[in-house]
């Protein structure tokens, strides 16, 4: 009995502070192969499981890189969890209303950026552009200008729609309640 110590942590008052105890902490590895580093970030082992891998940070990035939420499931499953993570991300749009975010930051929805795509213009174009360009591409590929000219006439019908869904969504980004 004379080699024992008697632990400073029982009983009030606590005689050291708290974290300061002598014992050793469980530390997770990554889970890596070779790697020595603490494994602090979780991440899943596959799209539909609760099981999960534990990485450090650098091997976290380089696991993100290549991952596919979507991967092995049907089109149709696929384009249904799609629909059902942008009806879920509502949160994202009201920073649109506040004007907290910039173009290419969730200002813009995907109809939009595509709009921009047919008319040729760059995420960040303002509605000026828009009109500029729409005019442009509208005198260029209108049916009178080219009589029986398919192609153009579908790409005319295009540039048509994409501007309407730019004009709507500026209408409702200018919008004020009187």
């Amino acid at each position: 009995m004379a080699g024992q110590r008697r632990n400073n942590d029982w009983g009030f008052p606590r005689w050291r502070s708290y974290g300061a105890s002598r014992e050793a902490q469980a530390v997770r590895l990554c889970d890596r192969h070779g790697c020595d580093q603490p494994g602090n970030c979780p991440a899943p082992k596959s799209p539909n499981s609760p099981e999960r891998w534990y990485f450090c940070q650098d091997h976290a990035a380089e696991y993100n890189r290549g991952w596919d939420y979507f991967q092995g499931l049907d089109e149709e499953e696929r384009n249904r969890r799609m629909h059902d993570e942008q009806r879920d991300a509502s949160g994202y749009k009201t920073s649109a209303h506040h004007q907290w975010a910039g173009p290419g930051d969730g200002t813009r929805s995907r109809d939009e950026m595509r709009a921009l795509d047919v008319l040729g213009l760059e995420s960040d174009a303002d509605f000026e552009a828009v009109k500029k360009a729409y005019r442009g591409l509208a005198k260029e590929l209108h049916p009178d200008v080219r009589p029986g000219d398919a192609a153009s006439a579908e790409r005319f019908q295009a540039v048509q729609v994409a501007y309407d869904v730019l004009r709507t969504a500026e209408e409702r980004r200018t919008w004020k309640p009187a």
